[in-house]
């Protein structure tokens, strides 16, 4: 109650009903406020003090201390869901709710005695290049970051086998100009050949590829996402910004690859939020620390197979065959399969020679630039005259010429001496009219002098036949007309005569 006279309605109030409740109802509160009034009063009315509230307890404390040792023991991780059994068996009788809020106040007490304090990473210049691998519905994403510059290199791929990532690692260098002198990655299986008192062992192909390209193999520690965050950030970047919306397919790794070239130019063109610089400008200050390229790629995976040139200037590859220069014709060359590509290398130089698609088993692939001419798939046998009559018909052009192989393909008999007689319809009726006369009876294969002789006799009045749709034009004989005003009625009401 707020003031004396209030306390002392309540005291009256209950004096009359000698209830707490009663006196409540009739003074409007609650019997809570009646009873402290009551304890107050008769305190002080005897000289004492008001006796001190005792603690109700909650129903999880006989517990508390079980809670307390199992999430020490799991280092914050484990659930109330896991711990209420334990609970129950242990006496605790409350509700679930009410055991999920001890559970998490155990949590928040751990942490704040058990915070994992960490500090910022001070990168060197041209020291650090972190890889590591990334996969989003079975495309497989190369992802490197160079530390220092923040200069970011995504590619795809269809496998994160050692060869694949030897090879994209080589091509990060070849981009950055320079190599690093360390490559941090994840414990890769590709790389990794074991692990010896939580140090990574890498492989006899790892060593010597970083032999080659004078680099020292480093590797993260297990559970360790602070030392390789920088990577793991950029995998997500590009998962979400490059991966989701060009949605990149295995069928055409060259064109995903053409994309993530374009999305690196343009994410290292621009401002990074956390150096506040373009990484690009940044590279050609890094790029004078960095290492020096060798003047040969580092051979990676498997040997190239040798194949040699034969006569019609190809080699057989995969029951294939597959065309060369035919300069090689006689020599022997490396055959490399690289993204769906057979390549041609020349066995002393490394220079590629040849490029094509990898075909299927039996089929052939050949290009006119290795033979120095266009040449067509299938030859093409074309008349050569042999006497002086066929020398004189084949004169006459194209039209002559298919009407001979026309002819002899229809298998006419004494083809020599239907020759000479359409010769003889030369003199007759011209040049243009015998090779009209040709074309028509090549179209109706018609393939005798009696119908080369029919066809000069009809003098282009024969009807020609066209597909439906087109305008059909005729040979109409030509007839004597009228003037219209020979139809006219005269003036004075005459008919005409």
């Amino acid at each position: 109650m707020k003031n004396a006279r209030e306390r002392m309605d309540v005291l009256a109030a209950y004096r009359e009903v000698g209830s707490y409740r009663g006196a409540a109802a009739i003074c409007g509160t609650t019997h809570k406020t009646v009873r402290r009034i009551v304890e107050a009063h008769e305190a002080n009315s005897s000289g004492g003090s008001r006796p001190e509230r005792m603690g109700r307890g909650r129903n999880y404390d006989a517990v508390a201390d079980l809670v307390a040792k199992r999430v020490d023991g799991s280092k914050g991780r484990i659930s109330a869901k896991r711990l209420l059994p334990a609970a129950r068996t242990a006496g605790y009788a409350g509700s679930a709710r009410n055991f999920r809020r001890l559970v998490a106040a155990q949590k928040a007490l751990w942490r704040r005695g058990n915070h994992r304090g960490r500090r910022p990473a001070v990168w060197t210049p041209g020291d650090t290049l972190v890889i590591d691998w990334g996969v989003l519905e079975g495309v497989h994403v190369f992802c490197a970051v160079l530390a220092w510059s923040r200069v970011r290199f995504v590619r795809f791929a269809d496998n994160e086998r050692a060869g694949t990532t030897l090879g994209l690692l080589a091509e990060c260098f070849e981009t950055l100009g320079g190599v690093p002198k360390t490559v941090l990655a994840d414990r890769m299986g590709c790389l990794k050949a074991g692990v010896v008192a939580d140090v990574v062992v890498p492989t006899a192909d790892y060593v010597r590829f970083a032999t080659h390209y004078g680099f020292r193999p480093d590797f993260c520690h297990g559970n360790d996402p602070e030392s390789k965050g920088i990577v793991e950030h950029l995998v997500g970047y590009s998962k979400r910004d490059l991966m989701i919306p060009e949605q990149p397919s295995l069928a055409d790794l060259s064109a995903a690859n053409s994309t993530a070239v374009a999305w690196c130019e343009q994410v290292n063109a621009v401002t990074h939020s956390e150096i506040c610089a373009v990484p690009a400008a940044r590279l050609e200050q890094e790029r004078e620390l960095l290492g020096v390229l060798p003047s040969l790629r580092c051979e990676i995976g498997p040997r190239p197979i040798s194949r040699k040139v034969d006569r019609l200037s190809c080699v057989r590859f995969g029951s294939a065959r597959y065309s060369v220069p035919n300069r090689l014709i006689g020599t022997t060359v490396l055959i490399v399969v690289h993204d769906g590509h057979v390549q041609a290398l020349e066995s002393f130089t490394g220079e590629i020679v040849a490029d094509h698609q990898l075909v299927a088993p039996g089929e052939t692939s050949i290009l006119d630039e290795h033979y120095g001419c266009t040449r067509q798939d299938k030859p093409r046998r074309a008349p050569r005259a042999k006497t002086a009559v066929e020398q004189q018909f084949l004169t006459l052009g194209e039209a002559a010429e298919q009407f001979l192989v026309g002819a002899a393909a229809a298998g006419v008999s004494k083809l020599p001496t239907e020759l000479a007689q359409i010769l003889t319809l030369l003199a007759a009726h011209g040049q243009v009219a015998l090779i009209a006369a040709l074309e028509r009876a090549v179209q109706f294969r018609r393939w005798r002098a009696d119908d080369v002789r029919s066809i000069l006799a009809a003098a282009g009045a024969a009807p020609m036949p066209r597909p439906a749709g087109q305008a059909l034009v005729l040979t109409l004989p030509s007839v004597p007309t009228r003037s219209l005003n020979d139809y006219a009625i005269g003036t004075n009401g005459a008919e005409p005569s």
